[in-house]
């Protein structure tokens, strides 16, 4: 089943059991897909691994937006934030553990003959592709200068 279809389901149970959080951000989601559909490029449905790039950004969206509320004393705000990134993560696949993504890029970097910093646009744009899904690239980002720096 696609996951517009879940997300319909899943709109319609929130709604029976009154779930303002769930609501939200499954609206968003919906909302998210639709856009994908209707932008033009092509395909009317949307792909896999588009579903999991629509994921992602919302997910990230959430994410700094729970961080900007927490620096501005917004509790109230983040709370909400929190809640619907929470439903969103459900619908994303498996995250690699750091200690995984560390040993992958250790190993990647190692393959690649990487050796400072100057190397780090050849090993994140590899990472990048086979690590779609798996985490964000913020966090691959950071541990690649790391790895890189020492």
């Amino acid at each position: 089943m696609s996951l517009e279809k879940v997300i319909n389901d899943k709109i319609k149970d929130a709604m029976r059991a009154k779930e303002e959080a769930a609501l939200r951000a499954l609206r968003a989601i919906k909302a998210a897909i639709l856009l994908e559909k209707t932008s033009g490029k092509g395909d009317k449905e949307v792909s896999e691994d588009v579903e999991n790039k629509i994921l992602q950004k919302l997910a990230k969206q959430r994410k700094e937006s729970i961080e900007i509320f927490e620096k501005q004393n917004r509790e109230d705000l983040a709370v909400k934030e929190k809640e619907e990134l929470a439903v969103i993560e459900t619908f994303l696949p498996e995250q690699m553990s750091e200690a995984d993504l560390k040993e992958y890029l250790e190993n990647l970097i190692a393959e690649l003959g990487a050796t400072s910093p100057a190397d780090m646009g050849k090993v994140m744009g590899r990472a990048s592709k086979e690590l779609a899904g798996k985490s964000d690239g913020k966090t691959i980002s950071n541990l690649v200068k790391t790895i890189l720096a020492s």
